[in-house]
């Protein structure tokens, strides 16, 4: 997949006039419907006038080819994180809903709880042994203090996912930190479920934990890795191709040699 031509074609070309005329020529051509701009992230020439100008230092720098690729998997975790938003919203609701109806509950099922035992029976579900009504028993045996301390942890939880995930969709570096750092605290805890009870979904949830680590860290070289920021703002600009205009600019003035000023005796 083309990420640049993509980027194009949702959100349009990104043409630059550049005040430096020798690379302003660069970047524009004559048609037969009049001028046509270079797109600084595809490379097409597109017709009509340029979307900006100005110094070329002060031109954007625009993401292109894998630059685009990786913006694409951050906003895919983004969002994946929001999902998780909502499920951790979903059962903070659920937990205050409980709390308040804690003793009614508690009440209905030590009463209802019998009535179900014969149909268990004939079923073979011992309900003495089931892990479900255990579960159930040891949450309506909670406190109204623990069942507040579950209802805050769940809405703290899902701030922190909702940061991150602002983070990573913005393509900030903040939000990468953020995302690597708060991924790797809840890692030994998703290893330690599993050492518990082995289940397909947990294993999966960590392998795609792991690996969203891995690649934001290893990518956007964090923390000092494949040489950290100075390297990543250096691959960012020469990917640009402004940058790359402006080097090709440089070498044919040096193949050519200076340029002698015309005008004057």
């Amino acid at each position: 997949m083309d990420w640049s031509l993509r980027a194009c074609g949702r959100h349009g070309h990104v043409t630059y006039a550049p005040d430096e005329e020798a690379l302003r020529s660069r970047l524009r051509a004559e048609t037969a419907l009049g001028e046509a701009w270079r797109c600084l992230r595809c490379g097409d020439f597109t017709v009509g006038p340029p979307r900006g100008a100005g110094p070329a230092g002060a031109a954007p720098v625009v993401l292109r080819g894998r630059a685009l690729r990786d913006a694409a998997v951050l906003r895919l975790i983004a969002v994946f994180r929001w999902a998780k938003v909502v499920l951790l919203i979903a059962g903070a609701y659920g937990v205050w809903r409980f709390r308040v109806h804690h003793d009614a509950v508690r009440r209905a099922f030590d009463q209802d709880l019998p009535l179900v035992q014969p149909l268990a029976h004939k079923l073979g579900w011992h309900l003495d042994q089931s892990g479900v009504v255990h579960t159930l028993r040891t949450a309506l045996t909670a406190r109204t203090t623990t069942l507040t301390w579950i209802f805050l942890a769940l809405l703290a939880l899902a701030a922190l996912l909702l940061t991150e995930g602002i983070g990573l969709w913005l393509l900030r570096r903040w939000g990468e930190y953020f995302s690597v750092i708060v991924t790797s605290v809840f890692i030994p805890v998703e290893i330690y479920e599993i050492a518990e009870k082995v289940s397909p979904f947990r294993i999966v949830i960590l392998v795609i934990n792991i690996a969203a680590v891995l690649y934001i860290a290893l990518s956007k070289r964090l923390f000092g890795l494949r040489g950290g920021r100075a390297a990543y703002e250096s691959e960012r600009h020469e990917a640009s191709l402004l940058e790359v205009e402006q080097a090709g600019l440089t070498m044919a003035r040096r193949d050519h040699g200076p340029t002698r000023p015309t005008g004057h005796p």
